[in-house]
């Protein structure tokens, strides 16, 4: 059943088309060393007119904080891609008029996301610019960004997708009420047995065994990841077991050795529990050349991120992976969604990322609605808003009032796929990611696997 949506969201797919004969190829720059933007109306529940023309924003700026790797080793693809989706929410909310007549701006400053002073230095520069939000694709390291947000009071909307993260906020709620995010990482390990009870049950995949074997990154999001699926594997009644679980570090060039390894096991099911886009890529052409034969292969969420395509080529063909937060292409906030940012960014389905786009997209509007209804300068009241009032975006239902602060996931906690954002699983077919679960978000059904 495709999710629903509500008539906010419903009105803002025709803002979407509008603002589209608008968009441009490229991006310009604007104030803050941000780049400004062309764009789209609210996804989620944002100012809404009379129908009449909207007035141009004017007055003081309501500005957005974002922690923006541009120059470190890791995590630039998805930054970018939310800097992307900040971009088009600004400049599609404030060709509608602004938040209550007032622009949105993006104070945009580079952060190491990968070590805790470089973490800390990056948030503490733009509270110490006195920004009334932050807007964050995510950190390596969780804690001392919620510290220094948590110190400052503003709320902080994140795409950590950490549950570590996620216990701090519920064990102090009075210190860390103001960070909202999605779900925890721990659902890619739950949801893949589903994912592979819901495929075989299709018929449209036999596996050679019932083997599960897991190659392990080297994080700490990764080891949860890793945790949640042998507990998945060995709650499957004895559906599923468990094979090998074999570890690698970030930079890893050379998969032979790993590849090897798969091959001596022959696991009906290989997951590589790893993130980074490029070092997939890599994954993928050297076991195109060298595959494990009838083992199903899925790569946890990596591929979103655009180099995966442009660096696998080819090789990339059939390959399966998720993400918790995503972007479809059934319904008509879907589509335009994504005409919308590739018209922008030139860009297309093959080069577009599929998830921090539309989750900094959707951040964005979740701020300008409450904004909208409560003083941007009181955080409190700005922070409780968001929690008590559900929104629909892009990447679905946006519901922050669990003591976590994230937003449910379909259909590994909520059974309404109305109630949560997706957790969507793509293939690589004909050069393109296509969705194929849920079934009722899906695009095509699987295709068997080059080495299938």
């Amino acid at each position: 059943m495709k999710r629903s949506r509500n008539t906010a969201a419903a009105a803002a797919v025709a803002s979407l088309g509008l603002l589209l004969a608008a968009c441009g190829g490229g991006s310009d720059s604007s104030s803050s060393s941000q780049a400004a933007a062309s764009g789209a109306a609210p996804a989620a529940s944002a100012p809404a007119g009379d129908g009449s023309a909207p007035a141009t924003a004017s007055g003081d700026p309501i500005t957005i904080g974002m922690p923006i790797a541009q120059s470190g080793p890791a995590g630039i693809a998805d930054h970018k891609d939310c800097w992307n989706g900040a971009i088009l929410a600004q400049d599609g909310i404030n060709a509608a008029g602004g938040v209550n007549g007032r622009p949105i701006e993006l104070d945009v400053t580079d952060i190491d996301i990968l070590s805790p002073e470089g973490i800390t230095a990056g948030f503490q520069k733009l509270t110490g610019d006195g920004v009334q939000a932050i807007v964050s694709p995510f950190v390596i390291i969780p804690p001392p960004a919620l510290d220094a947000a948590a110190a400052y009071g503003a709320p902080y909307m994140s795409g950590d997708t950490n549950i570590d993260a996620q216990k701090m906020r519920e064990a102090d709620p009075a210190k860390y009420g103001n960070y909202f995010v999605d779900p925890a990482e721990t659902y890619y390990g739950s949801g893949l047995v589903p994912f592979l009870d819901e495929l075989k049950a299709s018929g449209g995949w036999t596996p050679t065994n019932n083997t599960v074997s897991i190659v392990r990154g080297d994080t700490a999001y990764n080891k949860n990841i890793a945790d949640a699926t042998v507990a998945a594997v060995e709650g499957s009644g004895g559906a599923w077991q468990m094979g090998d679980i074999i570890d690698i570090t970030a930079g890893t060039k050379d998969w032979s050795p790993v590849i090897q390894k798969l091959k001596a096991a022959a696991p009906g099911v290989i997951m590589v529990d790893h993130w980074i886009g490029a070092e997939l890529a890599s994954f993928s052409k050297q076991f195109a050349k060298d595959p494990v034969p009838g083992s199903l292969v899925y790569l946890q969420y990596g591929p979103s991120q655009p180099e995966y395509l442009q660096i696998a080529g080819a090789d990339a063909e059939g390959f399966v992976w998720g993400t918790v937060i995503g972007t479809g292409n059934t319904s008509p906030e879907d589509k335009a969604f994504r005409q919308a940012y590739q018209a922008k960014f030139g860009v297309d389905d093959k080069t577009m990322g599929m998830v921090y786009p539309a989750w900094c997209y959707d951040m964005v509007h979740v701020l300008a609605n409450a904004w909208s209804n409560v003083d941007p300068t009181d955080f409190a009241a700005v922070n409780a808003f968001i929690a008590a009032n559900p929104t629909d975006g892009v990447t679905g239902h946006l519901d922050f009032s669990a003591p976590t602060g994230a937003t449910p996931v379909y259909p590994d906690q909520v059974s309404d796929p109305a109630a949560g954002v997706t957790h969507y699983f793509y293939q690589v077919q004909d050069g393109r990611h296509t969705v194929i679960a849920p079934t009722g978000d899906a695009e095509a059904p699987y295709k068997p696997q080059p080495w299938q």
